[in-house]
């Protein structure tokens, strides 16, 4: 089963950018697809970005599309995430996410392994 650690958090002004990584251990890495999700003080988790495990196909949700990529490079086991134009409903704690499989897409309820988050905060 593969390892993750996410890395790359921090304070942003809005308008601002952050890059997140995750790197993966234990695993064959590029057989898994990868993906990004994030919670806010209150919420659910919700779904950000994945990447197929070639990186040749990707999928974002709408409140992020345009303004963040999702990315892998799988000679070095770590998948990321680059975040543009961030606002403050950006703020959130950001996890990566593996899960097995064929296709490019990945939801909470089929994750199969979780790190352990990184706090994204966009100040006004």
């Amino acid at each position: 089963q593969v390892q993750l650690v996410e890395s790359g958090g921090g304070w942003v002004q809005a308008g601002g950018s952050l890059r997140l990584s995750c790197a993966a251990s234990g695993g064959t890495f590029s057989s898994y697809v990868m993906g990004w999700f994030r919670q806010a003080p209150g919420k659910e988790r919700e779904f950000v970005a994945a990447i197929s495990w070639s990186g040749l196909r990707t999928y974002y949700s709408d409140s992020v599309k345009a303004r963040f990529t999702i990315s892998r490079d799988n000679a070095k086991n770590t998948v990321y995430l680059q975040m543009n134009s961030l606002k403050p409903e950006d703020t959130a704690v950001y996890y990566c996410a593996a899960r097995s499989g064929s296709g490019y897409q990945i939801r909470v309820e089929n994750v199969d392994t979780w790190g352990q988050g990184t706090q994204v905060t966009v100040s006004s």
